[in-house]
């Protein structure tokens, strides 16, 4: 039995070298790192049904990111965009809150609350908090310095 033919998969040296290094690297995405093993295998001439038991996944897995590889290269490895909402907060806007909370203070107090940063930045107090959380910002745990005459000295 022969089954459906497979697109040819051929890779050049900098691809290959792009490959290994994503298996071999630590801090690559273990899901991303199984693509580019199962890429290698294909490219190695390995049937599909031999690089699924190698890698322990189903032959339709090894199917969907040989064609996947076959016809946008190495950015058919990465992950599509989820389905939901878009984002309202543009980058521009989150820089400024991170900068803003990492170099003032509000007036007559020592650090910056979601609430008054909320109000300051025109979004919402949750957005606040969300944008600290990712970038692990903690306004009241951060020490603040006051001058004194004797800083001068």
């Amino acid at each position: 039995m022969k089954g459906r033919p497979k697109a040819q998969l051929v890779l050049s040296q900098t691809e290959r070298e792009q490959l290994e290094a994503l298996t071999l690297r630590g801090k690559t995405a273990q899901a991303l790192a199984l693509r580019a093993r199962i890429v290698l295998g294909c490219a190695a001439g390995a049937d599909n049904k031999v690089v699924a038991v190698r890698q322990r996944v189903t032959q339709q897995t090894v199917s969907k990111w040989r064609a996947r590889f076959v016809e946008h290269r190495l950015d058919g490895l990465l992950d599509a965009p989820r389905p939901g909402a878009p984002r309202t907060i543009d980058d521009a806007r989150v820089d400024a809150v991170i900068a803003r909370t990492l170099e003032s203070v509000p007036a007559g107090a020592t650090h910056w609350s979601t609430r008054s940063m909320a109000l300051d930045a025109g979004l919402s107090q949750t957005a606040v908090s969300r944008i600290w959380r990712a970038f692990g910002l903690q306004p009241h745990r951060q020490e603040t310095f006051k001058c004194t005459s004797h800083d001068l000295i």
